[in-house]
């Protein structure tokens, strides 16, 4: 997306064809730019979701052990069930697509970023950068605390059922409730990046992210609670400290950005004064 110009015989700079006079892209433009990137974006995710039909049964694998793990620890009948005729082809290609999305991340997030960082100024781009150099790593992190609790919510919540009854396990549901989980954690280790993202950009303080520390708890109960749908305190505790340690983490970074705005306004309102 970037503007360049040509000179003519008579040594005049002639713009693009389909650009403005001040080089900037028509709306024309934008949309072949767009299309261009979104084309490659879904290339890529197709590709790596033909890659993932034959990690899938890795997958599955991996998430068949807490299952397992009941069966042998209560000498019950505990396994996965496919209920229609198409079931595990269909729960293949989900995890397919799902480990595709992952593994065309960086393809897709840089041309969304290769479209969107001409329109932004040098500030905006260095905090962009910053945002998404933090959250993949906690979304990551996020990710891997869901499924690090996984086993633990499974065992709980199945162990309500008699000793004397199977846990025949739906496959599709349940690979949608260890979906819903993982991404739900990955995206709540992502919010604290947000609070600090918009103390950057002046639309919140840190003294109001700090004086806030109680609804965040609350909200951080709530939230693990809901996300762990298990009548289990410790898988809560798990997930929640983490995101309180996180929380305080932003507001640190948010009060040390509020002390240094503060003394570079201080200092130029005295060189002012002075002036």
């Amino acid at each position: 997306m970037a503007t360049t110009t040509t000179r003519g015989r008579s040594g005049e700079e002639k713009q693009p064809k389909g650009r403005t006079k001040d080089g900037r892209m028509s709306l024309g433009q934008h949309l072949v730019e767009l299309r261009k990137r979104l084309f490659i974006a879904a290339l890529a995710l197709v590709l790596a979701s033909i890659a993932g039909w034959f990690l899938s049964q890795f997958v599955l694998d991996f998430l068949r052990e807490p299952v397992t793990r009941i069966a042998e620890a209560r000498s019950r009948e505990a396994t996965l069930n496919y209920p229609g005729v198409s079931s595990s082809f269909d729960l293949r290609i989900q995890i397919s697509v799902t480990v595709g999305v992952i593994l065309s991340s960086p393809v897709w997030l840089y041309q969304i970023w290769a479209f969107i960082v001409p329109a932004l100024v040098r500030r905006e781009k260095l905090y962009a950068i910053g945002f998404i150099g933090t959250a993949i790593p906690l979304f990551l992190l996020g990710c891997v605390s869901g499924l690090f609790v996984l086993p633990h919510i499974v065992e709980v919540l199945t162990g309500f059922a008699a000793q004397q009854d199977a846990a025949i396990i739906d496959a599709k549901q349940y690979y949608d409730f260890v979906l819903k989980l993982v991404l739900a954690v990955g995206i709540a280790f992502v919010l604290p990046v947000f609070l600090v993202l918009l103390n950057f950009v002046g639309v919140i303080s840190a003294a109001a992210i700090i004086k806030g520390w109680r609804v965040a708890i609350l909200l951080i109960t709530l939230f693990t609670a809901i996300a762990t749908p298990a009548a289990d305190v410790f898988s809560m505790f798990l997930l929640a400290i983490p995101m309180l340690v996180l929380y305080f983490a932003g507001a640190g970074v948010a009060w040390i950005h509020d002390r240094r705005a503060a003394k570079k306004a201080a200092a130029l309102d005295a060189e002012l004064a002075t002036g």
